[in-house]
């Protein structure tokens, strides 16, 4: 992928280096909302090379250790394994490799599963909604499996990652326009409200670019054929609903659904690792909406709160978009990373 573009990955790294800032001076908790910002801090790290990520992400971790884990874990605080994950890799340190072996003990047997063995998303200690699959578990759960299954050389690990991203596609994706759905309702056997919710596409269209990246000689999965037509028809269908200021509607195919920040990054994300040239105009689109909805201060700007599978469209559009979250200060991260990567990989020559 060609980005022309008027920017170069230092002012990049600057913008990064804000967002970055004020998410560590959130005080998030051992949750998805720091799963998914650490995870943004973190490919910073892998990307740019600079220490003073890895040394701000072991000091919070250290903290947070010190002030007591949660005591069981669910699918959403899987998330914070992603960091965990860089630590590890870095340090070698067998403390980060005990939280991650426990999060993944949980996974294999303790997690809520239905059906052919698909993870239940899991909030809470409580079975909050049963027999349901959602796209926020990929990122979560199963990305995380995944990875986990690759730095260890665990093909069981590996084959239940991609087993869960077969079975999430089967049952959440719309075939016929490629969008994705936000749950699925194994008990009812529908998709709820059937909306196609911007955030659900995000989860799903990042990590399947992920797993299409991460997974040595992944041709040889079986599995793996059908993520990499999922992505395709799926971000096909996602590059004619962009708006002029580069961002996506909270609600795909709603024209009138307010622009949404955290799907945007998550979205261009993908669109930039996998790489097809035809969608480099609606990643240079969405770069300046997200640039546009960063503050001084290094606040995200637009990012809907959490947001359960809502009864209607009108649930959607009324979910609160005032404060910071961190989803969307990682899911930026995550983007001005790839880009950066692409940038310099270029050799800046465009600019």
């Amino acid at each position: 992928m060609n980005l022309k573009m008027d920017i170069t990955s230092e002012d990049l790294k600057q913008a990064a280096k804000r967002v970055a800032n004020y998410t560590f001076g959130m005080d998030l908790t051992w949750d998805w909302p720091g799963g998914v910002a650490f995870y943004g801090v973190s490919r910073m790290f892998d990307v740019t090379g600079e220490h003073s990520y890895l040394e701000r992400m072991i000091d919070w971790v250290e903290e947070y250790m010190e002030a007591g884990l949660p005591e069981g874990w669910t699918v959403n605080t899987c998330a914070m394994g992603h960091m965990l994950l860089t630590l590890y890799e870095q340090t070698k340190e067998q403390k980060y490799l005990d939280i991650i072996l426990s999060k993944i003990d949980y996974l294999e047997h303790h997690a809520l599963r239905f059906g052919d063995r698909v993870l239940q998303h899991t909030v809470s200690a409580n079975n909050d909604f049963p027999e349901q699959c959602w796209a926020d578990t990929l990122f979560m759960a199963a990305y995380f499996e995944l990875r986990v299954g690759v730095l260890l050389g665990k093909k069981t690990l590996i084959d239940d990652a991609l087993h869960q991203f077969e079975r999430h596609i089967h049952y959440l994706q719309d075939e016929n326009s490629g969008l994705w759905y936000h749950g699925y309702n194994h008990v009812k056997e529908d998709h709820m409200s059937g909306i196609h919710w911007a955030r659900a596409n995000a989860w799903a269209a990042y990590t399947m670019s992920r797993a299409a990246r991460g997974l040595p000689e992944g041709y040889l999965y079986p599995p793996m054929m059908h993520i990499w037509s999922s992505l395709r028809d799926q971000l096909a269908a996602i590059k004619r609903l962009q708006k002029e200021d580069g961002l996506w509607g909270t609600v795909l195919d709603y024209p009138e659904a307010y622009g949404e920040v955290s799907a945007t990054a998550g979205i261009a994300a993908a669109m930039v690792m996998q790489g097809n040239p035809l969608h480099a105009k609606q990643v240079r689109k969405a770069l300046d909406g997200v640039l546009a909805n960063i503050a001084d201060n290094g606040r995200v700007l637009n990012v809907s709160g959490g947001t359960a599978v809502m009864n209607d469209i009108e649930g959607y559009l009324g979910i609160d978009r005032k404060w910071a979250q961190g989803w969307g200060q990682g899911l930026t991260l995550a983007f001005l990373a790839a880009v950066i990567e692409v940038v310099e990989s270029q050799g800046e020559s465009q600019t």
